[in-house]
């Protein structure tokens, strides 16, 4: 499988088309960024690390039952998924009080919070990615009912199999965000799910194993998400 034309060109990763009109070529680069863009680093490896990283999960959620458009690896950098009409917003789940919510709430950060919550981000860097609610996303008509309640409940359950997977590796799935997309109808899960895209902590020590060491400036970005890797015995040669 060839990539052919660039279709979109994202943060940390490209789309590009193929030769099967119903799947695309996801390649990801060692481009790293925060704060909308502000922050930017090239970090080596990044790319073949977060490209393995989600293979695994992906793989992981199919098994569970949870419908994905990863397909395989085509190489260290590539991956082939189905084409989907995305969703434009984020559903994210916080199992722990960490981040934008800490400033918005005035919450301390590391308080659980039981049940976890979710919330809904409008996907818009120029805009920065606001919150916004069901009412929103049925009166700009981004997506129906079933469909806003279909992306419920695959989130909680992504959540139900990530959170144990992780804990029995010694860390704490803080939060995370996922994108949905349609897929000849359904509703599947696009995008990926790597340190990128949610915090994790090591639960004896409260170490930083994700972005926010980008972020914060805490260093070995990298080193940390290999760590991650070689806790969930990810294979990233």
């Amino acid at each position: 499988m060839q990539k052919l034309q660039e279709l979109y060109k994202g943060k940390a990763k490209s789309v590009y088309s193929c030769e099967d009109a119903d799947h695309l070529i996801m390649h990801y680069r060692n481009d790293t960024s925060a704060f909308d863009g502000q922050k930017v680093a090239q970090l080596d490896r990044k790319g073949m690390v977060n490209n393995k990283f989600n293979a695994f999960i992906m793989t992981r959620l199919q098994h569970a039952g949870i419908p994905c458009h990863f397909v395989k690896l085509l190489s260290d950098t590539d991956s082939l998924v189905k084409k989907l009409d995305m969703v434009p917003v984020e559903c994210v789940v916080r199992n722990v009080a960490a981040g934008s919510i800490t400033r918005r709430l005035g919450v301390e950060e590391g308080k659980e919070l039981n049940p976890p919550t979710f919330e809904f981000f409008l996907k818009n860097d120029a805009l920065h990615d606001p919150m916004v609610n069901e009412y929103h996303i049925r009166s700009f008509g981004w997506a129906t009912d079933a469909e806003i309640s279909r992306m419920k409940e695959l989130t909680f359950k992504v959540n139900d199999i990530l959170k144990q997977m992780f804990d029995d590796a010694g860390m704490i799935l803080v939060d995370y965000k996922l994108e949905f997309g349609r897929f000849n109808g359904e509703i599947i899960l696009g995008d990926e799910f790597s340190p990128d895209g949610c915090r994790l902590w090591d639960k004896a020590t409260r170490k930083k194993l994700d972005k926010d060491r980008f972020r914060q400036g805490l260093g070995d970005v990298v080193e940390a998400y290999e760590e991650v890797a070689k806790r969930l015995g990810i294979s990233l040669d």
